[in-house]
């Protein structure tokens, strides 16, 4: 029977028909890796499928095997932010420091026998987050910063071991699933000679190769580049289970279609663990695809829990690298480079080498200290060492090969930008420039946290629009902000008068706010927004900040010597006191902050609060707000010193630490009743 002779029913049968077969050539070909028919007919039973749908068009879907590649190329990606984070893991890099992590998962669990690991080569590619609802692929993302990661589900939809539809019927309703997208090492070769023979650029190592495939915006460039992905974890799971212990939900994942790594191991204990280490190690060079280390998981999902987390890391996770390759070449210059704080970095100019897949020409010396500690002098020929396979570091002189025209590195005097003085203090390791506000390599950053939503809140005001001000010379000072008409901000790249108004009036705005905001804004060292509220609430008024003595500084709650130091030397700077007179001069001000009532009762005096999760009722500001108002100290991470949570809808890992901690639990609804209780 031809397409050509089929009717709408007879159709529905044969598509029907079609997709099974071909899923099911794609789970035997990628994940049990058991094709049973040659690529030709499975080309053709494609071809196939894709003639009736062409005929009856109404017969297509999203999740068809021929719809992977069709979206129009996007101008830009979009922001998804993670619902559970996406946290990254802390290193070992020996066996000593495996041992160690395995003795403090049974110290916290109180066990003395072994525990029992599941083991994973780890992947050097990228990760990435997929949302399954129904079964069916809705969203991939990038993993980003942890929190918040780049829309790529057009191009996800492209690598062909990714299932669009899951097969099976026992998955969850809503199923995240988060695993490595990488290139395997043929597919790595064959594209950069194909780059080759067209004389274009070609790709340093899979890795990146990988990285720049997947940030493609036109998805049929993505659907050419031989990617492929290893599922390595569930993050949100909704309306279904999965199995208590990883390997067994990895296993799950494999009877769902989706792809798992098959040097999946489970052990028991860090001997074990090494043991598997040792092997893949030895097997490294003959994978198809490049690692650069194991990771080690607690196989129990109820001892995760029990475990928890420790800022952006797993306590019951750990990734073991591989050690790290070593190069050596000529120190043949060192620069120094002005960070956004002023920080003075010494930068080493390398004769280029191949190190670990990459050519290093450049690598950061840290500070003097450390130039110091290795005895460098320019022309001294060097061992560079790629740590944890990324970072290019210096670690060590020849000096047997150190030349007689060898040349001291010496700390400039002056800022290299600007010509400020440089000052080190003794209490630490780096050099600054002084011009703080005034600098020009500070300005950009300086602008961005001043018009940031915890400073001045300038809404409109993004870091492309500040980068531009810079570079066109509209502003050269944060004061300068306030100095902006609407002519020459609608004339820049993707603006024009209507947004150029806009934003001329959120600067008029801005202009007034509260003297916490402010203080925050200027951006002095360490200076966050805690401490800003902190100084504020001691001083209530900014002459009296301006003029404090490091001894008085002091006598704020959570300051410090270092700090006190920063403040102080902040407000000696003759050019941020310029800066700040002309702020005060185009109109920044702010109401005076009242005196509190003799004996006025603060219920959460001294107690230190966190804030996660969707609010309903409120911003996440005004929630901080009303705690603040009732005497609480708001901080950003879960401790020990934590008095309570308050946890709106999806909570994620603060929630798990607060409970792992036995940190109170306060709900949106339970925090409005005491709100009223307290009359807030």
């Amino acid at each position: 029977m031809t397409q050509t002779t089929l009717s709408l029913k007879e159709a529905e049968q044969e598509v029907h028909g079609l997709r099974e077969q071909i899923n099911d050539h794609n789970y035997r070909y990628y994940v049990l890796d058991d094709p049973i028919i040659a690529d030709a007919s499975y080309d053709r039973l494609l071809q196939q499928l894709k003639a009736i749908e062409t005929d009856f068009p109404q017969l297509i879907t999203p999740e068809s095997p021929t719809q992977r590649v069709g979206a129009a190329p996007l101008k830009e990606f979009g922001q998804i932010r993670h619902e559970l984070p996406m946290l990254s893991l802390d290193n070992a890099f020996n066996e000593d420091d495996l041992n160690d992590f395995d003795r403090r998962v049974r110290e916290r669990l109180g066990v003395a026998s072994e525990v029992e690991y599941a083991c994973e080569p780890k992947l050097d590619g990228i990760a990435v987050s997929l949302l399954y609802e129904n079964g069916l692929l809705v969203r991939g993302a990038t993993r980003g910063d942890g929190t918040t990661g780049e829309d790529i589900t057009m191009n996800v939809r492209t690598i062909p071991s990714i299932p669009l539809q899951l097969i099976g019927d026992d998955w969850p309703a809503r199923l995240e699933v988060r695993g490595e997208i990488f290139m395997p090492k043929e597919g790595f070769e064959k594209l950069n000679q194909r780059a080759k023979a067209r004389e274009e650029k070609v790709f340093v190592n899979p890795r990146n190769a990988a990285a720049g495939s997947l940030r493609q915006l036109d998805p049929k460039v993505t659907a050419k580049r031989p990617l492929d992905m290893y599922c390595y974890s569930a993050g949100i799971v909704e309306g279904g289970t999965l199995p208590e212990k990883h390997a067994d939900i990895l296993k799950r994942f494999k009877t769902w279609g989706l792809r798992i790594n098959p040097e999946l191991r489970v052990v028991n204990g860090a001997a074990a663990c090494a043991e598997y280490f040792t092997r893949m190690s030895q097997k490294r060079e003959s994978l198809p695809y490049e690692i650069d280390g194991i990771v080690y998981k607690v196989n129990s999902l109820t001892l995760q829990n029990q475990l928890g987390f420790v800022a952006r890391a797993p306590r019951w996770a750990i990734a073991h690298k591989f050690p790290a390759q070593e190069e050596m070449t000529l120190l043949k210059d060192v620069e120094f480079q002005v960070g956004r704080t002023g920080a003075i970095t010494p930068v080493a100019r390398l004769e280029p080498v191949f190190v670990g897949g990459v050519t290093v020409s450049n690598a950061t010396l840290h500070n003097m200290d450390e130039v110091a500690r290795l005895d460098l002098k320019i022309g001294d020929t060097v061992v560079i060492h790629r740590a944890g396979d990324v970072i290019p570091k210096v670690v060590r002189t020849l000096p047997d090969r150190r030349p007689d025209n060898a040349r001291d590195i010496e700390l400039p005097e002056r800022c290299p930008v600007c010509d400020s003085e440089v000052e080190r203090d003794e209490a630490e390791a780096a050099a600054r420039c002084t011009g703080g506000l005034y600098c020009s390599a500070q300005r950009k950053e300086a602008i961005k946290h001043f018009a940031s939503r915890k400073a001045m809140d300038i809404d409109g005001l993004g870091d492309k629009l500040v980068d531009q001000f810079v570079e066109k010379g509209l502003v050269n000072t944060i004061a300068d902000l306030y100095k902006l008409t609407v002519e020459p901000i609608a004339s820049l790249e993707r603006m024009g008068k209507k947004s150029a108004t806009n934003l001329v009036n959120a600067l008029k705005v801005s202009q007034k706010t509260t003297l916490a905001r402010f203080v925050y804004g200027l951006g002095i060292r360490e200076v966050g927004e805690a401490t800003a509220q902190s100084l504020v609430a001691h001083y209530r008024d900014f002459e009296a900040i301006k003029s404090a003595t490091i001894e008085q500084l002091q006598e704020v709650d959570d300051v410090g010597p270092i700090v006190a130091a920063h403040i102080e030397k902040f407000f000696k700077q003759t050019h941020n006191l310029e800066v700040i007179d002309e702020l005060l001069k185009v109109g920044l001000h702010w109401e005076e902050e009242a005196e509190p009532d003799e004996g006025s009762d603060q219920p959460l005096e001294g107690e230190v609060w966190v804030l996660t999760g969707t609010l309903h009722n409120m911003t996440r500001d005004e929630g901080k707000a009303a705690l603040q108002k009732l005497g609480a100290k708001v901080t950003g991470s879960v401790s020990a010193k934590t008095t309570a949570l308050l946890a709106g809808e999806k909570a994620g890992s603060k929630l798990i630490k607060a409970q792992s901690l036995g940190v109170r639990v306060v709900t949106e609804d339970e925090f409005i009743n005491l709100m009223q209780e307290w009359g807030v």
